[in-house]
Parts: C-alpha cells; structure tokens; sequence
C-alpha cells in the first residue's frame, strides 16, 4: 500500500482537467514510467502555475471537477505516481482516470464542493492527510486550522489500495 501518511497540497483551481495536459499525448511512446516524470502538467495553462517549480515536494492535488477527462490513458496516473502524488482530491473524476489510480493503489477521493472549496480557503501551504481506515481527509494550514472531512470508498476500489493495485489484489486473490 502506498503511503497516504500527509502530503503538502498542489492546488489546480480548475474544472475539466484533462489527460492531454496532465501527460502530453507526445511522451506516450516513453518505455518507463520513469522517463513520464518530467513532463507532469507541462501542458497545463493555469494563472500563476508554473510546472517546473510548483510541483516538486507535492503529494496530494486538490482541484475541481471532472478531472481526468480525455484520452484513457494509464500515463496520466503513471506520471504521477512516479511524481510522488498518491492523492488527488477532486468534486468529480472522469470515469476511467478514476478507476486507473484505483488499479494503481492510489486513492481518486470524490468530495462536494463546499468541502473542496473550505480546503481552497485553508491557503496555500496546506498539509492533507489521508485516513483510509476511517475515510477521513485531514487538512491543515501552517496556522494549525484543521478541516476533517470524510468521503466513501467502495469496497472492492478499498481492496485494491489496501493492496497496492490491480497486480497486487490479483496476487492475493488469485
């Protein structure tokens, strides 16, 4: 299982996030995850977000709705697994982005927009951590405000993270 422990937050405030700026479509012919790493959000236009800088130490994205939309592609989750980012936290998830960090063992968490709106509100040097026992979100600012906000997993998407992915839940299970 990967670690959910506590990571410092990149914030995305933007809907319909998309595949293409996530992992340019150009890199797809890259034979390692490893060499994915560089070019996380390297297409992503967004008011003051630069991915070269905003990115490194960042293990969780907090962002708006229907992110992940696109291409079905596995680099989109690959790059940032590589990139150390287990969590994203959105208002929705394109269907398929959802289901493959499932099958990665990391964690799609769906929260209502008045919650990710109060984690927005936190500012910019929030700290989240991730209880899967008790599916609860822990965020918290660099001025100790806490917001505690529970989400629901499904039992078979739990097993795979419990287990750390599809190839490690069809090891135990199969």
């Amino acid at each position: 299982m990967k670690d959910f422990s506590g990571g410092q937050v990149l914030f995305l405030d933007r809907n319909d996030i998309n595949t293409d700026e996530i992992i340019p479509a150009k890199y797809l012919t890259e034979n390692s995850k490893e060499a994915l790493k560089p070019h996380v959000l390297e297409d992503l236009h967004l008011e003051g977000f630069d991915a070269r800088t905003d990115i490194a130490g960042k293990n969780v994205i907090v962002t708006r709705s229907n992110f992940g939309c696109g291409s079905s592609r596995e680099h989109a989750v690959w790059v940032f697994e590589v990139n150390g980012i287990n969590v994203v936290i959105a208002e929705s998830f394109a269907r398929i982005f959802r289901q493959n960090m499932f099958n990665c063992g990391m964690l799609a968490i769906v929260l209502p927009m008045e919650k990710i709106d109060a984690i927005f509100r936190l500012g910019a040097d929030v700290t989240v951590v991730v209880d899967l026992q008790q599916e609860q979100v822990v965020a918290k600012n660099n001025k100790d405000d806490e917001l505690v906000v529970s989400f629901n997993l499904n039992p078979f998407d739990r097993d795979l993270v419990m287990a750390g992915g599809w190839l490690a839940f069809a090891d135990i299970k199969y």
